[in-house]
């Protein structure tokens, strides 16, 4: 992840809070930052061949009994 910084402006004396608020939003979407944040919270290792079909498998179970329990009124 790189580091940024994003820089903003100080307040005018004159200047309402929610300019600086939106000002600030607008600068931190333009910069990136958040969108890299996100992409690396979802980020996960690429599984080998085997261990996806296992992980399919198990949840093709899970959801078979998932709606066999849903078709006999159990939870």
């Amino acid at each position: 992840m790189t580091d940024y910084m994003v820089q903003v402006t100080r307040k005018d004396e004159r200047e309402a809070n929610e300019n600086i608020i939106r000002r600030f939003n607008r600068k931190v979407l333009q910069s990136g930052v958040l969108a890299e944040a996100k992409a690396s919270m979802r980020f996960s290792k690429p599984l080998s061949k085997p261990e996806r079909r296992a992980k399919a498998i198990i949840r093709k179970e899970r959801k078979a009994e998932k709606l066999n329990k849903a078709r006999l009124g159990l939870r």
